[in-house]
């Protein structure tokens, strides 16, 4: 298994979010993967479900590209949840 927070993978979209005061662009599947796992678990408790399959489906697709679109709709559903988009 490849390394997922270096993963160049595009996602289908870049997200941007606002976070602290500042816009965050979000394009690859590493760039995803170090969002969500740098952040304390406590950060993504309430979200615990869609949080461990947008973690799940970026290590997917970080072996495999064709797994990109699943990853990017699965970090969709937990931004949106979060309400971060």
């Amino acid at each position: 298994m490849s390394d997922p927070s270096s993963s160049d993978t595009p996602l289908r979209t870049t997200f941007k979010i606002r976070l602290n005061g500042n816009t965050l662009a979000i394009a690859t599947v590493g760039q995803a993967y170090q969002f969500l796992t740098n952040y304390n678990s406590m950060e993504w408790m309430e979200y615990r479900s869609l949080h461990e399959d947008a973690v799940a489906a970026l290590e997917g697709a970080a072996d495999n590209a064709m797994l990109a679109v699943q990853a990017t709709n699965a970090v969709r559903a937990l931004f949106v949840s979060a309400r971060l988009l």
